[in-house]
């Protein structure tokens, strides 16, 4: 299995399209936009599931899920929202099809017009509010703590295995709470879930942020971000958390009777990560060998490969292996004794390298002989002989080692490629011969932040919290600026 990546310095998108595929992560399908997530993919994408649901749950949240179509009316109710979402909504205007008469194939059956034509979400705020409406009447039903595991449709012209597809796998959440207070709270939790989901577990640095007014989700009132930096010195947004103030609430008319007895609108989030968090994996830690998986998210961990000469070698080997492979198990570490007798160790080495699995452990005759496994990692490529009664402890100290070298790995290099910078003139050569984040004073307006996107293809990414007060003046226009906001080209 001749791994035969393109370099990433010589081609970086090149590079990524291919691993994806060769790799076993994901395809193009018939549909245009569309992907298949294959199973090896999709095992990495569970296991993200699984770690936020988790998350999720131990912050009070419940899942639920809610249809799929939205009826287009819903949609217009709130301003900002229905202009967000309007260009890249598909449309849902008949409900049958049948046989052209002149044998020419199949038509739309004009008589099957939907009375109402119907929206495939492209997020669910409309569809969750109107039923909101229905659940909340006092104080006592709040907080309203709700997520759904769902896909999601947006009608995307220019497509990328999972950075950007016209459909994809995500999680929304969607809370009601009686207070600005209790609202804002809450955005700023799930913030930090999702920070410690990336840091912890995906081992992924992110910088954790306000999003600009015109970067802001439609309807919301404020964005919180979390950006992380790509190999090539691109940003990537990982994931949203968003406060809504009562927009939602005003447009779909959800009120409470507040323990005094008054009526008021109920204030509301909503947050989201989606299948381009596999994007980010991949890009943030691979090699020109292949995936780099955090043990964290690995599907396989641990990876056995017995090195024998007929069936009788190899039945040794089992024997050796297989209570290993229990007592690993036992302990909650995946693993694989690959016994195939179709392909070549050389063969499966290559592919659990490409594969990212982040440990190999190789077994042969000489060292069923002298009590030994050699035991390689997939992050340094670093390989060693160990005795074969010491495995398992070398095993799990490998493991908690792999997670936190890729992640300080990640970060020297975030933290290196993050470049202060005081005229426009700097700005432009640092983003063209360097790339990467870029702090930079900015007046506050938009007009400024269209002309640098306009002209350089750079966004500010975030507006970062908790940052320090540094009196400067706009790179742009020369007009005061109380701090920095980071730029930078983005995915």
């Amino acid at each position: 299995m001749g791994k035969n990546l393109t370099s990433r310095t010589e081609d970086y998108s090149k590079w990524y399209n291919e691993l994806v595929v060769k790799a076993d992560l994901a395809e193009n399908s018939g549909v245009r936009g569309c992907m298949v997530i294959k199973p090896y993919g999709f095992a990495i994408w569970e296991k993200m599931q699984a770690g936020l649901d988790k998350m999720f749950k131990d912050t009070g949240h419940q899942n639920a899920y809610f249809p799929l179509f939205i009826p287009k009316s819903y949609l217009s109710k709130e301003a900002s929202h229905v202009e967000g979402f309007a260009k890249e909504c598909a449309v849902v205007t008949h409900y049958r099809l049948k046989n052209a008469e002149d044998g020419s194939g199949i038509v739309v059956d004009e008589d099957a017009k939907l009375e109402e034509e119907l929206i495939v979400r492209p997020t669910s705020e409309t569809i969750i509010w109107d039923t909101y409406r229905k659940w909340i009447q006092s104080y006592r039903d709040l907080p309203l703590l709700l997520n759904q595991w769902a896909n999601v449709v947006r009608w995307e012209m220019r497509t990328r295995l999972f950075l950007r597809t016209a459909e994809f796998l995500w999680q929304e959440g969607h809370t009601a709470h009686a207070t600005r207070e209790e609202a804002v709270k809450e955005a700023e939790l799930i913030l930090d879930v999702y920070a410690t989901f990336a840091e912890q577990h995906m081992a992924v640095p992110v910088v954790r942020g306000l999003k600009t007014e015109s970067e802001r989700f439609a309807g919301a009132e404020e964005t919180y971000c979390i950006e992380a930096l790509m190999q090539d010195g691109k940003a990537l947004q990982a994931g949203t958390s968003h406060f809504l103030g009562q927009n939602f609430a005003k447009a779909f008319d959800v009120k409470f009777a507040t323990k005094e007895g008054k009526q008021e609108h109920v204030w509301a989030t909503s947050w989201g990560v989606s299948t381009r968090l596999m994007g980010a994996l991949i890009m943030t830690h691979s090699d020109d060998n292949g995936l780099v998986l955090p043990p964290k998210l690995a599907p396989i961990q641990v990876v056995i490969v017995p090195i024998y000469k007929g069936m009788e070698q190899l039945a040794a080997i089992a024997e050796k292996v297989n209570p290993l492979v229990k007592q690993l198990q036992l302990k909650g570490i995946s693993v694989k004794f690959d016994d195939r007798d179709t392909h070549k160790p050389g063969f499966k080495f290559n592919e659990y390298e490409l594969k990212g699995v982040p440990i190999r452990l190789a077994i042969g005759q000489r060292d069923l002989e002298n009590g030994t496994v050699e035991v390689a990692r997939r992050d340094t490529l670093e390989k060693e002989s160990v005795s074969f009664d010491a495995v398992i402890e070398k095993i799990e100290t490998l493991l908690v080692a792999i997670q936190d070298n890729i992640f300080n790995k990640a970060q020297t290099y975030r933290d290196a490629n993050i470049t202060n910078v005081d005229s426009y003139e700097e700005f432009k050569k640092v983003l063209n011969e360097m790339g990467g984040f870029i702090a930079a004073h900015w007046d506050g307006t938009a007009a400024t932040e269209d002309k640098i996107k306009e002209e350089t293809k750079a966004t500010i990414r975030c507006i970062p919290l908790n940052v320090e007060k540094e009196e400067g003046k706009c790179m742009v226009t020369g007009a005061s600026s109380p701090y920095r906001v980071l730029f930078a080209k983005a995915y």
